[in-house]
């Protein structure tokens, strides 16, 4: 028997040239599981006026961040598939993203060809949405590729203690007012109708919590950012919240990102330059952030753990 183990993360432009990013954008934001509503409504809506201003600005964007002919997203996803391989020498390693390249469809074919005939799917979300982890399964059922997809590794201990220890290692070296947790948004309509993400995040959060005795309810709060388009999203908003904290002479904070395992265009732009440009204008003093995993090799050990008890 060969196993094969495809690592998913969401997806990035080929390049920061406009037109990539606008390929991926429209690619992202048709999809019905992201963007709820009915296409001959929506589709006008975006290629009339999201595509043609969004493009050209998260061009700008992916531009400053992209690193060596490759977006850190690709980067760190590659690196997290090369780590893990090694780890799992007996085993055939790939990475696909959801939207653009490499495909989920063409890595399972190729690890099927390459003669891997047990196959996971491990999508890099730790906590399971419809706006992410669902459509990773519907690429998988139209491969006709037979494989297992983990659904999520919120609750698993050894994410989050690595969670955890992350965290403390830079809670305990300033005096912080506030820690925030921040998790991507999503509409919460998308709650309403049965999306489990919230749910999970708040058992995310509690498990962070419970593994740091000195966090409380008074200096840690969890948070939502990357808000898009005018729906209510879930809150508190951590733009919101950053305004907010210095009226209230909280202004050093440290910013966790329990729902990232990678560098991305929403942790270095939206969260290392936006928002922290933002909250020391509004009066804050210090604004440090803890790195998502990337290619922490404690991580790595995580997805190979995750991997061998799918099969076992």
């Amino acid at each position: 028997m060969v196993k094969g183990l495809l690592l998913v993360n969401l997806g990035t432009p080929d390049t920061f040239a406009t037109s990539d990013v606008r390929a991926y954008l429209n690619e992202f934001l048709s999809d019905p599981n992201v963007i709820k509503m009915p296409k001959w409504l929506w589709q006008p809506i975006l290629h009339r006026f999201i595509l043609p201003t969004r493009s050209w600005h998260s061009a700008a964007l992916y531009e400053r961040i992209w690193d060596r002919g490759e977006s850190p997203l690709r980067k760190y996803t590659r690196l997290q598939a090369e780590q893990v391989q090694a780890q799992l020498p007996d085993w055939i390693v790939k990475y696909a993203m959801t939207y653009r390249m490499p495909r989920v469809i063409d890595e399972l074919h190729a690890l099927k060809a390459a003669g891997a005939d047990k196959i996971v799917v491990l999508p890099l979300f730790p906590q399971y949405s419809a706006t992410t982890t669902k459509t990773i399964e519907e690429q998988v059922a139209a491969s006709g590729v037979e494989a297992q997809v983990i659904k999520n590794f919120y609750a698993h201990p050894k994410y989050l203690d690595l969670l955890a220890k992350n965290i403390a290692a830079r809670w305990q070296t300033k005096q912080y007012d506030k820690l925030l947790l921040s998790y991507h948004g999503l509409p919460t309509s998308y709650i309403r109708q049965g999306d489990p993400y919230l749910e999970q995040v708040n058992a995310t959060t509690t498990g962070i919590m419970s593994r740091m005795p000195d966090l409380n309810a008074d200096n840690t709060m969890q948070v939502f950012q990357s808000k898009f388009g005018p729906m209510p999203w879930l809150k508190p908003y951590l733009k919101a919240t950053l305004a907010q904290l210095p009226m209230h002479n909280e202004r050093r904070v440290l910013v966790a990102l329990p729902a990232f395992v990678a560098d991305c265009i929403e942790t270095l732009e939206e969260i290392q330059v936006e928002n922290h440009d933002e909250f020391l204008a509004m009066g804050g003093e210090l604004f440090d952030v803890v790195q998502p995993f990337n290619d922490s090799l404690a991580f790595t050990d995580l997805l190979v753990t995750l991997a061998r008890d799918t099969l076992n």
